[in-house]
Protein backbone atom coordinates (compact mmCIF):
# COMPACT_ATOMS: atom_id res chain seq x y z
CA UNK A 1 0.00 0.00 0.00
CA UNK A 2 1.26 3.54 -0.56
CA UNK A 3 0.62 6.05 2.01
CA UNK A 4 3.17 8.48 1.31
CA UNK A 5 1.29 10.01 -2.10
CA UNK A 6 -1.34 12.49 -2.01
CA UNK A 7 -5.20 11.48 -2.82
CA UNK A 8 -8.44 13.49 -3.25
CA UNK A 9 -8.50 13.67 0.52
CA UNK A 10 -5.01 14.00 1.19
CA UNK A 11 -4.61 16.54 -1.26
CA UNK A 12 -0.88 18.07 0.78
CA UNK A 13 -0.18 19.66 -2.54
CA UNK A 14 -2.23 22.29 -2.19
CA UNK A 15 -1.62 25.41 -0.70
CA UNK A 16 -3.76 25.19 2.23
CA UNK A 17 -1.41 22.01 3.66
CA UNK A 18 1.95 23.81 2.38
CA UNK A 19 1.19 26.54 4.44
CA UNK A 20 1.07 24.26 7.74
CA UNK A 21 3.87 22.12 7.40
CA UNK A 22 6.11 25.34 5.88
CA UNK A 23 7.08 26.05 9.11
CA UNK A 24 8.30 22.20 9.60
CA UNK A 25 10.55 21.94 6.79
CA UNK A 26 13.64 21.95 8.74
CA UNK A 27 16.72 20.07 7.62
CA UNK A 28 18.19 20.04 11.53
CA UNK A 29 14.47 18.53 12.67
CA UNK A 30 14.12 14.70 12.65
CA UNK A 31 10.63 12.90 11.31
CA UNK A 32 10.17 12.10 15.18
CA UNK A 33 10.50 15.36 15.93
CA UNK A 34 8.51 16.46 12.81
CA UNK A 35 5.37 14.38 13.83
CA UNK A 36 5.11 15.74 17.18
CA UNK A 37 4.86 19.40 15.91
CA UNK A 38 2.29 18.33 13.66
CA UNK A 39 0.49 16.15 16.21
CA UNK A 40 0.11 19.41 18.41
CA UNK A 41 -0.69 21.48 16.06
CA UNK A 42 -3.22 19.65 14.82
CA UNK A 43 -4.74 18.84 18.03
CA UNK A 44 -4.86 22.07 18.90
CA UNK A 45 -5.31 24.32 16.11
CA UNK A 46 -8.73 23.14 14.96
CA UNK A 47 -11.34 22.56 17.84
CA UNK A 48 -13.15 19.31 18.76
CA UNK A 49 -16.45 19.88 17.77
CA UNK A 50 -18.66 16.07 17.17
CA UNK A 51 -21.86 17.91 16.17
CA UNK A 52 -21.50 18.76 12.70
CA UNK A 53 -21.65 15.63 10.47
CA UNK A 54 -21.58 15.44 6.57
CA UNK A 55 -21.40 12.69 4.10
CA UNK A 56 -20.51 14.52 0.88
CA UNK A 57 -16.47 13.83 0.22
CA UNK A 58 -16.05 17.33 -0.38
CA UNK A 59 -15.80 18.17 2.88
CA UNK A 60 -13.14 15.53 3.47
CA UNK A 61 -10.54 17.13 1.64
CA UNK A 62 -7.66 18.36 3.64
CA UNK A 63 -7.06 21.41 2.15
CA UNK A 64 -11.06 22.39 2.75
CA UNK A 65 -10.74 21.02 6.18
CA UNK A 66 -7.41 23.73 6.55
CA UNK A 67 -9.96 26.75 6.14
CA UNK A 68 -12.03 25.97 8.92
CA UNK A 69 -11.31 26.63 12.50
CA UNK A 70 -13.36 23.36 14.30
CA UNK A 71 -13.78 19.75 13.05
CA UNK A 72 -14.23 16.25 14.54
CA UNK A 73 -11.97 13.38 14.58
CA UNK A 74 -11.91 12.40 11.31
CA UNK A 75 -11.61 15.87 10.02
CA UNK A 76 -8.52 16.73 12.19
CA UNK A 77 -6.83 12.93 11.45
CA UNK A 78 -7.47 13.77 7.80
CA UNK A 79 -5.28 16.79 7.94
CA UNK A 80 -2.53 15.33 10.21
CA UNK A 81 -2.33 12.13 7.85
CA UNK A 82 -2.19 15.30 4.54
CA UNK A 83 0.96 17.18 6.35
CA UNK A 84 2.59 13.85 7.51
CA UNK A 85 2.59 12.66 3.92
CA UNK A 86 3.76 16.06 3.24
CA UNK A 87 6.82 15.74 5.17
CA UNK A 88 7.67 12.40 3.74
CA UNK A 89 6.34 10.58 6.60
CA UNK A 90 3.83 7.42 5.69
CA UNK A 91 0.50 7.76 6.94
CA UNK A 92 -2.87 6.30 6.60
CA UNK A 93 -6.51 6.72 8.81
CA UNK A 94 -7.81 4.22 11.81
CA UNK A 95 -11.14 4.27 12.78
CA UNK A 96 -12.74 3.12 15.78
CA UNK A 97 -15.96 3.41 17.84
CA UNK A 98 -15.61 5.02 21.17
CA UNK A 99 -17.56 5.63 24.23
CA UNK A 100 -17.18 9.04 26.50
CA UNK A 101 -17.78 9.38 29.73
CA UNK A 102 -17.40 13.02 30.51
CA UNK A 103 -19.72 15.83 29.32
CA UNK A 104 -21.90 13.53 27.62
CA UNK A 105 -25.33 15.15 28.53
CA UNK A 106 -25.15 17.04 24.60
CA UNK A 107 -23.78 13.98 23.21
CA UNK A 108 -26.96 11.54 24.39
CA UNK A 109 -29.60 14.40 23.36
CA UNK A 110 -27.67 14.78 20.38
CA UNK A 111 -27.33 11.08 19.12
CA UNK A 112 -29.47 9.27 21.68
CA UNK A 113 -25.63 7.82 22.86
CA UNK A 114 -22.95 8.58 24.40
CA UNK A 115 -20.72 6.06 21.87
CA UNK A 116 -19.12 8.04 18.70
CA UNK A 117 -18.69 6.04 15.88
CA UNK A 118 -16.52 6.15 13.96
CA UNK A 119 -14.07 7.62 15.58
CA UNK A 120 -10.80 9.06 13.34
CA UNK A 121 -7.30 8.51 14.41
CA UNK A 122 -3.86 8.27 12.69
CA UNK A 123 -1.19 5.59 12.08
CA UNK A 124 1.97 6.79 10.88
CA UNK A 125 5.24 5.16 10.55
CA UNK A 126 8.19 6.86 12.66
CA UNK A 127 11.16 5.20 13.09
CA UNK A 128 10.39 1.97 11.61
CA UNK A 129 7.28 1.01 13.52
CA UNK A 130 3.59 2.53 13.22
CA UNK A 131 2.24 4.33 15.42
CA UNK A 132 -1.54 5.31 16.44
CA UNK A 133 -2.14 9.13 17.04
CA UNK A 134 -5.11 10.75 18.47
CA UNK A 135 -5.51 14.20 18.13
CA UNK A 136 -9.20 14.82 18.50
CA UNK A 137 -9.59 16.65 21.85
CA UNK A 138 -7.83 20.22 21.66
CA UNK A 139 -5.76 21.13 25.26
CA UNK A 140 -8.65 24.04 26.10
CA UNK A 141 -11.14 21.63 26.00
CA UNK A 142 -9.54 19.46 27.86
CA UNK A 143 -8.91 21.91 30.52
CA UNK A 144 -12.20 22.67 30.45
CA UNK A 145 -13.30 19.05 31.04
CA UNK A 146 -9.98 18.69 33.92
CA UNK A 147 -8.13 16.19 31.94
CA UNK A 148 -5.16 15.91 30.72
CA UNK A 149 -3.68 16.80 26.63
CA UNK A 150 -3.49 13.21 24.99
CA UNK A 151 0.60 13.88 24.20
CA UNK A 152 2.48 12.18 21.50
CA UNK A 153 6.06 11.43 22.76
CA UNK A 154 6.93 10.18 18.81
CA UNK A 155 7.85 6.70 20.51
CA UNK A 156 4.21 5.12 21.67
CA UNK A 157 0.89 5.20 20.60
CA UNK A 158 -0.76 8.55 22.25
CA UNK A 159 -4.92 7.30 21.27
CA UNK A 160 -6.37 7.11 24.63
CA UNK A 161 -7.17 9.15 27.79
CA UNK A 162 -9.00 6.85 29.83
CA UNK A 163 -9.24 8.84 33.07
CA UNK A 164 -9.91 12.70 34.04
CA UNK A 165 -7.63 14.17 36.86
CA UNK A 166 -10.10 13.19 39.42
CA UNK A 167 -9.69 9.57 38.12
CA UNK A 168 -13.52 9.75 36.54
CA UNK A 169 -13.56 7.18 33.47
CA UNK A 170 -13.02 9.76 30.35
CA UNK A 171 -12.82 7.54 27.41
CA UNK A 172 -13.01 3.59 26.24
CA UNK A 173 -12.32 1.91 23.12
CA UNK A 174 -15.37 -0.51 22.18
CA UNK A 175 -14.26 -1.88 19.13
CA UNK A 176 -11.46 -1.35 15.84
CA UNK A 177 -12.42 -1.11 12.34
CA UNK A 178 -9.15 -1.50 11.46
CA UNK A 179 -6.95 1.01 9.17
CA UNK A 180 -8.29 2.03 5.60
CA UNK A 181 -5.63 3.31 2.92
CA UNK A 182 -7.74 5.77 1.52
CA UNK A 183 -10.85 7.93 3.63
CA UNK A 184 -13.82 5.28 3.59
CA UNK A 185 -16.92 7.61 3.10
CA UNK A 186 -19.30 4.67 2.47
CA UNK A 187 -18.18 2.66 5.06
CA UNK A 188 -18.22 6.14 7.25
CA UNK A 189 -21.73 6.44 6.21
CA UNK A 190 -23.21 3.51 6.43
CA UNK A 191 -21.63 3.37 9.96
CA UNK A 192 -23.23 6.54 11.36
CA UNK A 193 -26.68 5.68 9.92
CA UNK A 194 -26.69 2.00 11.63
CA UNK A 195 -25.73 3.40 15.36
CA UNK A 196 -27.65 6.64 15.03
CA UNK A 197 -30.93 5.44 13.66
CA UNK A 198 -33.05 8.70 15.48
CA UNK A 199 -30.83 11.06 13.50
CA UNK A 200 -31.35 9.76 10.03
CA UNK A 201 -34.50 7.58 9.90
CA UNK A 202 -36.20 11.25 9.47
CA UNK A 203 -33.71 12.82 7.38
CA UNK A 204 -32.80 9.48 4.93
CA UNK A 205 -31.66 11.49 1.50
CA UNK A 206 -29.95 13.93 3.79
CA UNK A 207 -25.92 14.23 3.68
CA UNK A 208 -25.41 17.65 6.02
CA UNK A 209 -26.16 17.35 9.99
CA UNK A 210 -25.25 20.24 12.46
CA UNK A 211 -27.03 19.20 15.26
Amino acid sequence: MDYLSPTYFYDFESNEIQAIVSEFKDASLSQKEIAIALYNKVRDHWRYDPYSLSFNKEKYRASEIAKRTNGHCIDKSIVLIACLRAMDIPARIHLAKVKNHIGVERLIEKFGSNELTPHGMVDAFIDGKWLKLSPTFNTSLCEMLRVAPLDFDGENDAVLQEFSADGTQFMEYLEDYGHFEDVPMEFMERNARKHYPNIFDANSNQTEFQL
